[in-house]
């Protein structure tokens, strides 16, 4: 006797996909203990940066920076808005994915926007080394890991709102 099902007439219809097939979940309303766990996380991280000294809108240019990356619309409308209020310009913001061929970052935010896409994008040993070596010139061991977990962090919230796909309204 065989285990294998019986083949399908060909009269029968295939199954049918489940009402919500190509609909995205928002993950942070579907897993609401997951999310709010992330949230404290992004304000525990938000206040390990004050403490190690870094300014708001430092904060901000790397959640930009590593939100552009990622390609994530609902992040950058949301950092955007956030820097602003911060008191960053509209000009910095719109030459931010430019940042290495401008001279309206500071070396701090060099170093950090660096660092930053190292994070995002660890594949590259050698501009990961370059990153952290620029970090050690001008950041703390606390500033230092203070950005790297700003970084991760924003990429977290990234993947939560690209695969919800979470609309800018």
């Amino acid at each position: 006797m065989s285990s294998s099902p019986a083949p399908a007439s060909p009269a029968s219809p295939e199954p049918s996909a489940p009402p919500s097939a190509g609909r995205r979940i928002f993950v942070d309303k579907q897993s609401p203990q997951a999310y709010r766990a992330l949230v404290q996380t992004s304000e525990a991280v938000r206040a390990t940066a004050a403490d190690a000294g870094l300014d708001r809108i430092l904060v901000e240019l790397v959640n930009l920076r590593v939100s552009q990356l990622n390609g994530c619309a609902y992040c950058l409308d949301v950092h955007t808005r956030a820097a602003l209020r911060a008191g960053e310009t509209t000009r910095r913001l719109g030459t931010l994915a430019a940042w290495r061929d401008t001279e309206l970052f500071t070396p701090l935010e060099r170093a950090a926007l660096a660092l930053a896409e190292a994070t995002t994008v660890p594949s590259d040993a050698a501009a990961q080394d370059a990153a952290y070596a620029a970090a050690r010139e001008v950041f703390t061991d606390e500033q230092i890991s203070a950005v790297i977990w700003v970084a991760v962090t924003i990429n977290a919230f990234n993947r939560v709102s690209i695969l919800s796909r979470h609309p800018v309204r």
